[in-house]
């Protein structure tokens, strides 16, 4: 079977002292010459707990304007995130959120709004942000926003990672505001307070670009706890937290519960992650798929070094060919030995190039994986940032490409506006991986996640099987891939308790591989009310990408979307978040279905945080994997047999790639201003 290796990178940011044009965080007013709020305060409490994790964010704004005010607060939609709370307080008056549909929640804030009442509404901009309305902002008065939202996380190679996103753009599709640009600096203090407990042995907490004044606390092997103060911010950076598991921790299935009714179906988060010894790959041929558009100005010296430095570390038996993209694509040299003579040819090649044009993914695309030798192993390498303007944008379109290829698929998406619907479409058709890059990430740190992917083999048509309870309504549906160090996260529904066995079964190399465990589903469990939350955001996303490719007609995922938005009170497309006081939700007959959801979670979260941190994991007695869980090696070389670390040679090649990303954003950012400018 001829195999293909496609490295989608979407590293496109990684250029120290590059300012985005607008912010996130940021509570502006509507209309002009309204002078801008003031951010008294903003504090973010977040807390990991094993497999999700929980943010809270509390922001006090100032209206310094003689008149009462309507303000609209834009929020970076974060991956996978379910939004559960919103709370305004203005003075003596408190609103708190219930979910409706869409339309009818954006009916009743604009009659409150008219009549002159407090009103709040939050809604979903697709892709790209949460939208917070609130009239009034009352003049010469403070104003506090209070939200919640959840987000599951995942282990990849032995590295957890978790981004409050505040850093607006990296994309062509930001939305242009009509209202005066916000006032992003906090007058007082920005605070962040993270609390993290994994049942598994913690050994290192990284905070990229705060080293000196984040204080870190370990409290015990799994429990660690940071806090971040400073005064006068900006909020204009995203935080980046990364913790480090122990060498040697085992392949494991952890199974979080919750049934709070023995008469209804429990609701269950697994995660699973695979202890297998997967083998480098050696002798591959690498196609250069680079963004020339009109973004890329001034830059081509750049994108032509790094492309020399990339080709330069091939290995002899390597083959190289380079193909460009702006509105339309095209293959610039052929399939090439990685000779240093060639290397230099093609150096000077790409210093010829002009920029200009739009941005044209799927021309790109569709022209990397013609001409591909079915005898060799082959890498497309794709420098964008996820965001496609010209040309075909249909996300069926792009699934129907790749489906016809048997290939391997990674999505690094820079920016908090990255189009993940569009990776999604992709990463099915291939099973591929994918994951978002933000500004503030460790460069070699996700270097080697990124190399821990592409040089080694995955495991093939991979399947899981539930046997022994009814579980039914799974998400995350599993890729017919799983790549090292790959942490997989599945949500479910069971329907008693009791034993349950779930199954793995893929192909290694051509050879047939199970993998199996036993574990019980509680009858009652109410320590994790939140998996629910999870469980239908998961359950939506799925929807949409059916919807997205072609199999689920709009009609029908647009009701079922809102019907989970509304009975698990999550703003979708579909639906969104009435915020309004007691009496008024009172008064129109609004049901407080996130009222009482919102109180067993609370609940649920005082009572873990007085405990120690509990392991869930399913399969200690009967251990699902022979091997230890992939880890990223030290830069010592000590300690497991994950490796992972990266050698010379890979470093030089990746990080040259990053220059290209580097030069394609520093160009893209400078675009911008100058239209803003003009």
């Amino acid at each position: 079977m001829k195999t293909t290796y496609l490295f989608l990178t979407g590293l496109l940011a990684f250029a120290s002292g590059v300012a985005p044009i607008f912010a996130g965080g940021t509570l502006t007013p509507v209309g002009s010459p309204h002078a801008p709020f003031q951010i008294r305060s903003h504090q973010v409490n977040v807390t990991i707990n094993n497999g999700f994790a929980q943010t809270e964010v509390l922001q006090t704004f100032f209206n310094p304007n003689a008149a009462d005010l309507e303000a609209v607060y834009a929020f970076p939609v974060p991956k996978s995130a379910s939004l559960s709370e919103v709370t305004i307080t203005a003075g003596e008056k408190t609103l708190h959120g219930e979910v409706l549909p869409k339309k009818q929640a954006e009916t009743i804030y604009e009659e409150e709004k008219s009549k002159g009442n407090d009103a709040g509404l939050t809604t979903k901009n697709g892709f790209q942000n949460y939208e917070f309305k609130i009239t009034p902002v009352r003049a010469q008065a403070e104003t506090q926003l209070r939200f919640m939202y959840y987000q599951p996380l995942e282990i990849d190679t032995g590295i957890g990672r978790y981004v409050y996103p505040l850093e607006e753009g990296g994309t062509d599709e930001v939305a242009k505001s009509f209202w005066q640009p916000a006032h992003s600096t906090v007058e007082g203090v920005l605070s962040i307070n993270v609390t993290l407990k994994s049942a598994w042995p913690v050994d290192d907490v990284r905070v990229p670009g705060f080293e000196g004044s984040a204080v870190t606390r370990k409290l015990d092997a799994g429990h660690y706890t940071l806090s971040l103060d400073r005064t006068g911010a900006k909020l204009d950076r995203d935080f980046v937290l990364y913790y480090r598991l122990a060498d040697n921790l085992p392949g494991r299935v952890e199974v979080i519960p919750y049934r709070a009714d023995k008469t209804k179906p429990g609701t269950f988060m697994m995660v699973v992650t695979p202890g297998i010894d997967l083998q480098p790959i050696t002798h591959a041929d690498y196609t250069y798929v680079l963004d020339v558009s009109g973004s890329m100005q001034g830059k081509i010296a750049t994108l032509a070094n790094g492309v020399g430095q990339a080709l330069g570390q091939m290995r002899p038996a390597d083959r190289f060919r380079l193909i460009t993209f702006e509105s339309s694509a095209r293959e610039i040299l052929g399939w090439t030995s990685a000779t240093p003579e060639n290397v230099r040819s093609a150096t000077e090649l790409v210093k010829t190039l002009q920029p200009g044009g739009g941005t044209n993914i799927y021309d790109g695309l569709q022209l990397a994986t013609k001409g591909l030798d079915a005898d060799r192993a082959s890498s497309i390498v794709l420098v964008t940032d996820g965001v496609t303007n010209q040309g075909i944008v249909d996300p069926a379109k792009f699934h129907a490409l790749l489906k016809q290829h048997d290939i391997r698929f990674f999505g690094f998406l820079m920016g908090n506006n990255a189009n993940w619907p569009l990776m999604r479409a992709m990463g099915d058709a291939t099973g591929g991986f994918y994951t978002g890059v933000s500004n503030s990430d460790d460069i070699v740190g996700q270097l080697l996640l990124a190399k821990s992917k592409v040089a080694y083999e995955s495991l093939h048509d991979a399947s899981f099987k539930f046997t022994g309870a009814r579980v039914s309504e799974t998400t995350g549906e599993l890729p017919q891939k799983i790549y090292r160090g790959q942490q997989l996260v599945i949500f479910g529904r069971y329907d008693r308790a009791g034993k349950a066995t779930v199954t793995l079964k893929a192909k290694l190399t051509g050879e047939d591989k199970t993998y199996a465990t036993t574990f019980d589903f509680p009858e009652i469990d109410t320590e994790n009310p939140e998996i629910e939350r999870l469980w239908a955001m998961a359950q939506i996303e799925q929807i949409e990408l059916k919807e997205s490719i072609g199999r689920t007609p709009p009609s029908e995922a647009k009701d079922a979307i809102t019907h989970l938005g509304v009975a698990y009170q999550l703003v979708t497309d579909h639906t969104a978040m009435l915020v309004l006081d007691d009496a008024t939700h009172a008064s129109r007959g609004i049901e407080r279905n996130n009222k009482k959801r919102v109180a067993t979670e609370r609940a649920a979260q005082s009572a873990r945080a007085a405990q120690p941190v509990k392991s869930y994991q399913v399969d200690a007695q009967q251990p699902t994997y022979a091997s230890p869980a992939p880890h990223v090696s030290r830069p010592s070389g000590g300690g497991g047999s994950g490796g992972g670390a990266l050698d010379r040679g890979d470093l030089t090649l990746l990080g040259a790639l990053l220059g290209l990303c580097a030069a394609a954003y520093v160009g893209r950012q400078a675009m911008k201003r100058n239209r803003r400018d003009d």
